[in-house]
């Protein structure tokens, strides 16, 4: 997916086709330099030399840095989700226990190889974007809406509230595991799942 979804606060939204590559380019440029050199270096400028596009192009789009990279974290969490919908049509309809490898192996994936994920993901580690609307509630409020259909179940308060335990304890385990090794610490990455296992399966068997 190469667009930006329609609740990305962008100063101007693209209409056509050229304006939406352009943005998209932006943001790849934006996920780029993020590994390169970090969020503190970075900067709108450079954004737009590395996409080759004119500074007023960025300034259409974003009136900031903060701005771009909350657009890479809303951008990131629209291709999670596809990600995570595409796995679940190879899994038995109910079946928590595949559709959470799914969840967890797509976030580990995107870790691993998106450009800039490790310092943005969803807007976690860079704060980004209004925290009213926190990063890890955006995350649980999509997998509910994708998930309670597969589930079977209503998409309810106490199924949301399941959902983002959940996902803290995710983020959690998942951070500590990055910072123990490169990769993800394979013992911390299998504790974590685990430990998931058991909690859903007091909510959801």
């Amino acid at each position: 997916m190469n667009t930006v979804p329609h609740t990305t606060p962008l100063r101007r939204a693209p209409v056509q086709r050229r304006s939406a590559e352009r943005l998209s380019r932006i943001l790849d440029a934006c996920a780029d330099l993020l590994d390169e050199v970090g969020y503190d270096a970075l900067s709108t400028r450079a954004v737009a030399q590395r996409a080759g596009v004119p500074i007023g192009s960025v300034y259409r789009f974003f009136g900031n840095k903060r701005q771009m990279a909350d657009a890479l974290a809303q951008r990131n969490l629209e291709r999670y989700t596809e990600r995570v919908a595409e796995r679940l049509s190879d899994v038995r309809d109910q079946d928590w226990r595949g559709a959470l490898d799914a969840v967890l192996d797509e976030y580990l994936e995107m870790k691993r190889t998106a450009a800039g994920f490790s310092l943005v993901d969803f807007g976690n580690q860079i704060p980004v974007g209004d925290r009213a609307d926190v990063p890890n509630h955006r995350v649980a409020d999509r997998l509910t809406d994708l998930l309670s259909g597969f589930l079977g179940r209503s998409p309810d308060a106490d199924l949301r509230r399941v959902f983002l335990v959940a996902v803290e304890t995710a983020d959690a385990l998942v951070q500590l595991a990055f910072r123990v090794a490169p990769d993800g610490d394979p013992g911390i990455i299998e504790e974590a799942r685990e430990m998931l296992r058991a909690y859903l399966g007091r909510a959801l068997d």
